[in-house]
């Protein structure tokens, strides 16, 4: 089943000069339940602004967008809302925690905000974040955390609600090399475990050599493309 469906996407700017610019220019994508694709490209291709037309965070010049066949054209700004917090997962280079919650209360919060209660909430929470490896580290706040830690906190938080996509944005960035491979190895593990379909953007040849298909954005379109031609 397809979670993901991007036809025929565009996102035009008008630059400081009046003059149009064109950053995507017919993207098609297409991603399956349990199925990762990495998506890489030179900065300033246009990467994260696909991650945020598909996340529902901007809206195309044109094209559409329909995740679990649910269209995104049309919505208001109270189901696309809703449609966020429900159904898509997200992940950044640099994990944002709330740094006064523990680990745990950082995961518990999407389910707080969605009216869960705390005894519901809190097993959820301790759940994912002991699949992410972090049962003895759940009471610390993101300061006593390593930034492995962190991110895998926000991993987990991203996960709270059960997402049927995910969409992660350089999620090994910020990452020394070890934490990083255990990064990747956590996200496509959970990729096939939880049957979430997954965005990855990335530069590293690492993260990408997980993912299902890899994606070459460039001139405004998606390509499959050979891994080891585009990342050193």
């Amino acid at each position: 089943m397809m979670v993901l469906e991007a036809i025929d996407l565009a996102k035009t700017y008008t630059g400081g000069d009046g003059g149009l610019l064109t950053v995507l220019d017919g993207v098609r994508l297409e991603v399956a339940r349990g199925e990762m694709v990495a998506i890489v490209g030179a900065s300033g291709a246009g990467k994260s602004t696909l991650l945020h037309l598909l996340g529902a965070l901007d809206t195309p010049t044109r094209g559409q967008v329909r995740i679990d066949g649910r269209a995104l054209a049309g919505l208001d700004d109270d189901a696309l809302s809703q449609l966020r917090n429900r159904s898509i997962g997200f992940v950044f280079q640099f994990h944002h925690l709330l740094r006064e919650f523990s680990a745990l209360e950082n995961v518990m919060m999407p389910l707080r905000v969605s009216g869960q209660a705390p005894a519901v909430a809190r097993d959820r929470a301790r759940d994912l974040l002991g699949r992410v490896g972090l049962e003895a580290r759940m009471h610390h706040r993101p300061s006593e955390l390593s930034g492995g830690e962190q991110q895998r906190t926000a991993v987990a938080r991203a996960l709270a609600m059960s997402p049927a996509l995910l969409l992660a944005d350089e999620p090994s960035g910020n990452l020394d090399h070890a934490n990083s491979e255990r990064l990747h190895d956590l996200l496509s593990t959970l990729a096939r475990d939880l049957s979430i379909a997954m965005v990855v953007v990335t530069h590293n040849r690492s993260l990408a050599s997980r993912a299902d298909r890899v994606l070459l954005l460039e001139d405004g379109t998606l390509q499959p493309t050979d891994l080891q031609q585009v990342l050193a």
